[in-house]
């Protein structure tokens, strides 16, 4: 913890970079990813602050859109598409996720029965050939293609794309390489950036 402490106060020692900020946010995309620690959006984009709005999940699930039952996250897409105008939506998956892996799996969650309910809740069991794979990366890939989807059910979201203002992206980031690859339509296949 020292470490992060150390840095704390350092940061804070450089105010004229940040001074801008306090004028509010205008940050172009929104970026939904696992709340994994080893996922680090500023760090993979180059981003500095107020560039991305961050919606980070266990497993970068978007529940799906239900109006009587608002959740953290539809709150957050709603207002970084609807307040902050955001041009583009990242999801963005990661190798060896454990929520992903515990799906394909038929892991037992009893010991974490928050994460076991999540899981049942908000994701689908993605395609996966080889369960055993650690990296999951198939079943990860699937698994952004299906919450692309799932945001395409947000009305603020399916207004944008009809009008041409929003772009949706699907990436997969392997955290053992730091390669990112993004999904293609037109090959329905994830190439690397």
């Amino acid at each position: 913890m020292q470490p992060l402490i150390d840095n704390a106060r350092m940061f804070g020692q450089r105010p004229e970079e940040f001074a801008r900020l306090a004028e509010g946010q205008s940050p172009d995309v929104l970026f939904i990813t696992c709340s994994d620690s080893r996922v680090v959006p500023a760090l993979i984009t180059g981003a500095r602050p107020g560039e991305l709005f961050e919606l980070r999940t266990a497993g970068n699930i978007v529940p799906p859109h239900a109006l009587e039952h608002p959740t953290s996250e539809a709150a957050t897409i709603e207002y970084a598409v609807e307040v902050l105008g955001v041009k583009d939506i990242v999801v963005c998956g990661h190798s060896h996720c454990g929520a992903v892996g515990a799906v394909v799996r038929g892991d037992d969650l009893a010991a974490v029965p928050a994460v076991r309910d999540w899981l049942a809740h908000a994701a689908e069991q993605p395609k996966c050939e080889d369960p055993a794979d650690p990296t999951v990366a198939e079943a990860v890939q699937n698994h952004v293609l299906t919450q692309v989807l799932r945001l395409r059910s947000y009305p603020c979201i399916e207004r944008r794309l009809a009008e041409g203002r929003l772009g949706l992206h699907a990436w997969f980031y392997e955290v053992h390489t730091g390669t990112v690859w993004q999904h293609h339509a037109e090959t329905d296949a994830f190439e690397t950036l």
